[in-house]
């Protein structure tokens, strides 16, 4: 199992200069550890988290980096136009000598997003599915001809091409289509922090039901905090907990709203829910002895390829120390 960090760009003192360097420092202090990936993540309109423009993020890390992969956790396909993002990721694998991984979602629950996107949340995923199709030519061939629902192009070749002869591709879905594209074309999967043990099951085992050469590429976003006892961890993550469960609390209600189905159930936690005390059972918070607990439990039912750390704290030493708690403490004991 690889470890990577996983990375929100927090702005909890509503200082982007500030957010912006302490996770960059994060990201260099994870090299240093030996970890092996940093992915971002992208956002929209929000406050808290400030990775709006990911790529640009990445292009950055490439520079102050030299051994860490570079994920995209994830590219937010259905509000971009394809042919942008095929450039983009090909000159972003230049520039990071190779060390790029190219993940991809829909995007939500965040209804602002496709509102100011102009895309329905019907729309996200096989606009999604298809602009990846479309990307994976542009990347590898020339003269490319495609014609989509969503998207076209006609003879059309991009430059550069990228530095590897195949860019990892890791697809965020639990949803039948997108896990068979994933499948058919042996792309990895993405499970982020809320996403229950459960639903992450029935993902892996749907996906290892149509291609099981693949299946051990999983990237497990969870968020994270050790500490020396158990309350001392959940105390210092807590706040974090607290503001990302209000937060997405209040976006699947807008989305309640605007539903058709008004008697649908917000949460299920079978699969997603964003409740405090759900998020810190599903997550790895604790002292030494419970995120190695939780770790290995996450290894034997799902077979990890990588655990992506997302630092649970919105002070920058106390992540640094719980990042190096791991190193010294967790990692080498799962």
């Amino acid at each position: 199992m690889k470890t990577g960090l996983f990375c929100n760009y927090e702005n909890p003192c509503q200082d982007a200069h500030r957010a912006i360097f302490e996770q960059v420092a994060l990201v260099k202090h994870a090299e240093y550890l030996g970890f092996n990936e940093a992915w971002v993540s992208e956002h929209h309109f929000n406050e808290l988290n400030i990775s709006s423009s990911m790529l640009v993020l990445l292009a950055h890390l490439a520079g102050v980096t030299s051994t860490i992969r570079l994920g995209t956790g994830a590219v937010l396909l259905a509000f971009h136009n394809p042919i942008r993002v095929a450039e983009d990721i090909a000159t972003l694998d230049n520039l990071c000598s190779g060390r790029l991984i190219f993940g991809i979602a829909k995007g939500g629950p965040f209804p602002q997003q496709n509102k100011h996107f102009a895309t329905g949340t019907s729309e996200s995923r096989p606009k999604m599915l298809e602009a990846m199709a479309m990307i994976q030519q542009l990347l590898y061939e020339r003269d490319v001809t495609f014609n989509g629902q969503y998207y076209q192009c006609a003879k059309l070749t991009i430059y550069p091409k990228p530095l590897q002869p195949k860019i990892p591709v890791f697809v965020a879905t639990g949803d039948d289509d997108g896990v068979a594209f994933a499948a058919k074309h042996s792309f990895g999967l993405m499970g982020g922090p809320p996403f229950s043990l459960n639903r992450l099951k029935n993902t892996v085992g749907k996906y290892r039901a149509l291609n099981s050469s693949g299946a051990e590429n999983l990237m497990l976003a969870r968020f994270f905090f050790a500490a020396k006892t158990y309350d001392e961890a959940v105390n210092e993550a807590m706040p974090f907990i607290r503001k990302y469960s209000l937060k997405m609390k209040a976006n699947s209600a807008q989305l309640m709203q605007g539903s058709l189905n008004q008697k649908a159930k917000p949460f299920d936690r079978d699969n997603i829910c964003f409740d405090e005390d759900y998020l810190i059972e599903n997550s790895i918070i604790g002292d030494v002895a419970t995120c190695r607990d939780k770790i290995k439990k996450f290894q034997d039912e799902l077979n990890i390829g990588t655990l992506a750390l997302k630092p649970s704290s919105f002070d920058l030493q106390k992540n640094l120390e719980s990042l190096t708690r791991y190193n010294q403490e967790v990692q080498n004991y799962v």
